[in-house]
């Protein structure tokens, strides 16, 4: 995704962890039912099975995206890139950064995510977004 050779890549960081939290519950509060059929007598063993199928593979396919994830930040570009067989890259020029916002709400605030907003990108889940911040506004001014 480099576009020169002095273009160097700033920051690569992944979507905060907490991103994970809903679809790991998930998985878990299947895996949970799964397991309580699965105590039952033989004809409930088999959704019980199922179940505890499903909530794996959920999680799998949750960490899987999270970790496919990336927000990166070069010397000339911000831009998020996501997907294993598509990859789907946004990006936006620093030089062109008119407005950057930085909003975190106040659970946002209390385990170190939140939303950067920099011009038409718009970013969720950004880890350290104060950091991360500073580091786009020194870069693109």
């Amino acid at each position: 995704m480099l576009a020169s050779d002095d273009e160097r890549v700033c920051l690569d960081a992944r979507p905060h962890g907490v991103v994970l939290a809903r679809p790991l519950g998930q998985a878990l509060a299947l895996a949970a039912g799964g397991g309580v059929l699965l105590a039952l007598p033989w004809p409930s063993q088999v959704p019980g099975a199922l179940l505890v199928i499903a909530g794996a593979l959920l999680a799998l396919r949750s960490v899987w995206l999270w970790e496919r994830t990336h927000l990166v930040v070069t010397t000339e570009k911000l831009f998020v890139v996501s997907g294993t067989l598509r990859r789907r890259a946004s990006a936006v020029r620093l030089r062109s950064v008119e407005n950057l916002e930085l909003e975190q709400t106040f659970p946002g605030r209390l385990l170190g995510y939140g939303t950067l907003v920099a011009g038409p990108l718009e970013i969720d889940h950004v880890p350290e977004p104060r950091d991360v911040y500073r580091l786009v506004e020194r870069l693109a001014g």
